[in-house]
């Protein structure tokens, strides 16, 4: 919808809403021309219905003012009164399901009276201070702070799958919503009920739905990002009805409602990225890693005497594959086992023997008891695991390992950015791999590129979905809105993200630039983080990471002692407080 439409939208709810209460506002002492101009007329109802002038704000504040309408609609129903009314809860119902209209009732009935000071009512104080907490919890999640969880392994062992996090809104400035019709504080899914949160189609761009749509604004924020900064952001490649799904089809989706993804962002705009065998060289430099940065890659392990599984994860290692020898008596077995296995079964050379393919935790030390299973670690001679620079070196000074070589990936790599589905492009151009790529220059608003047939594979993404051009290819010449077009002048900034575990990573290599539209926030701290794998649960809390800031210098320290102090003496305090004033009262 673009500012036109918008204004045209703003100005038909006034005119219903001054249709609706002009009568109300004469017989609450006001004039009957001011229930129609825009934002005055706001003002004056809320001093009419008894609630604070600063509220008028909240009511044009995107998704926060689906919440404040129902709460305006029931505080108008308890100044105003008309013949009749018994039901307050029926009354209530019928305001909120006809989405404010039963008010009309009121305004048109020449007997209903203006309640200049109305009696307290509980169920009307219960219903709008439920709504005025979401209001606020809201406005939180939306502009200040957000609550995050590490979904996946890309940014381990800096950041650890099951981190619970704090994002902030305003280190980079809080995004206002595009997404105007949506369920407060979820992101794209209602939970239980598995469906959309917000209104919008994703097969049919011209529908009303999407006409909803704000355009992109962003509250200016206290820093820019910078290299090294770990931030999550909208997928900006997310096209699948869900991530971890195989696509029957594209899905297109508002940019505030696409999967969040956390990465470290390794170059800004304007920089030159190059990797080189493994390594990020920004502007000709490698790039140094904060200390609190584990980066990982793959490695491949020999040792004549074997590689066990403990002694890979007595060095750190959580990602490695393992191997058992089993022998099964019976179904109930082999269902007991399934769950861990990452393969199928497959007969052994030892007859009646399987092999079971399972992650680094292997199989559960409490299955193979309840179950009194035949089992036996296969001991490999070679082994791949992904490994931290610390870890490497530990095995390195183990005698039984031989050697320890990290995996580089050299030639053309499938799926890696940029597609060259793009009639004239030349297909050695871009060879690249995760581990050998570049160099590139990361966009920047207002910077000017010239464009080729060869180069356009870089950018056509950018030119046609995130800064919404038509392009056209027509044999050797480029046209943007039908234009023939030789060089390209980029609207916004783009972002080069990486995560520090390098071979397991769906990042930037793979999906390309990050347009900074898609920004959501910085994380900055942990507040929790849960080992789904520990026995027990004081032993799934990792209480070294609780109360943890995700950024600074040194190793993380964590700050929850302090908080405990804190909460003790809050209760002490309160405690003696009450205590005093119950001796006073005496």
């Amino acid at each position: 919808m673009n500012t036109t439409e918008w204004i045209i939208l703003i100005l038909l709810i006034q005119f219903i809403h001054g249709l609706g209460t002009f009568k109300l506002y004469e017989k609450a002492g006001r004039k009957s021309w001011e229930a129609f101009i825009p934002i005055y007329n706001a003002i004056i109802w809320m001093k009419i219905i008894h609630k604070p002038t600063w509220w008028t704000f909240l009511l044009f504040l995107p998704v926060i003012n689906l919440i404040m309408f129902p709460a305006t609609w029931v505080s108008s129903l308890a100044a105003f009164k008309k013949p009749g009314m018994k039901d307050e809860a029926k009354e209530t119902l019928l305001t909120i399901f006809t989405l404010g209209f039963y008010l009309y009732t009121f305004n048109f009935n020449p007997q209903t009276e203006y309640i200049a000071e109305p009696k307290k009512n509980t169920k009307e104080t219960a219903f709008s201070s439920i709504l005025f907490a979401i209001v606020v919890a809201t406005f939180v999640h939306t502009y200040f702070i957000q609550p995050f969880t590490i979904p996946s392994s890309s940014l381990e062992k800096s950041l650890l799958i099951g981190d619970f996090l704090f994002v902030s809104k305003v280190n980079y400035g809080p995004r206002v919503p595009m997404t105007t019709v949506a369920a407060p504080m979820v992101h794209d899914t209602l939970p239980f009920i598995k469906t959309k949160s917000y209104l919008y189609s994703d097969n049919d761009t011209t529908s009303w739905k999407n006409k909803l749509q704000l355009p992109y604004m962003r509250i200016p924020g206290f820093e820019k990002i910078k290299n090294n900064d770990i931030v999550v952001f909208n997928w900006p490649r997310d096209t699948l009805y869900h991530m971890y799904l195989e696509a029957d089809r594209r899905y297109d989706k508002p940019i505030d409602k696409k999967t969040n993804y956390v990465k470290r962002c390794v170059a800004i705009p304007g920089d030159k990225m190059q990797i080189i065998d493994g390594f990020v060289y920004i502007n000709d430099k490698k790039l140094e890693l904060p200390e609190r940065a584990k980066p990982q890659y793959n490695y491949t392990i020999y040792s004549k005497k074997g590689i066990s599984g403990s002694l890979l994860s007595d060095v750190g290692s959580t990602e490695f594959f393992r191997t058992y020898k089993i022998q099964f008596y019976n179904e109930t077995e082999v269902n007991a086992v399934r769950p861990f296995l990452v393969a199928d079964l497959q007969e052994s050379n030892t007859k009646g023997f399987y092999l079971a393919y399972t992650t680094s935790n292997g199989i559960p030390d409490e299955i193979i008891k309840k179950y009194n299973l035949s089992v036996e670690e296969v001991i490999e001679n070679k082994m791949m695991a992904t490994l931290t620079f610390d870890a490497v070196d530990k095995l390195k000074q183990n005698k039984s390992v031989d050697s320890v070589i990290r995996v580089i990936k050299k030639g053309r790599e499938h799926g890696i950015f940029p597609d060259q589905s793009h009639d004239g492009a030349d297909e050695t151009k871009y060879a690249w791999s995760g581990d050998n790529y570049g160099p590139i220059t990361i966009p920047q608003a207002g910077k000017t590129v010239s464009l080729t047939i060869d180069n356009l594979p870089l950018y056509k993404i950018l030119i046609r979905e995130y800064e919404h051009n038509k392009l056209e290819v027509k044999g050797n010449d480029i046209y943007i809105n039908g234009k023939k077009a030789t060089s390209y002048t980029f609207q916004q900034n783009y972002y080069w993200m990486m995560g520090d575990n390098r071979h397991n990573s769906l990042d930037a290599r793979y999906f390309g630039f990050t347009p900074e539209n898609h920004i959501v926030g910085k994380p900055v701290f942990i507040w929790m983080s849960w080992d789904s794998n520990g026995k027990g649960i004081l032993n799934k809390i990792r209480w070294e990471r609780l109360f943890t800031t995700v950024s600074g210098e040194g190793q993380p320290k964590s700050y929850f002692k302090y908080f405990l102090v804190f909460l003790a003496l809050y209760f002490v305090g309160e405690y003696f407080w009450k205590k005093n004033k119950k001796n006073k009262s005496e």
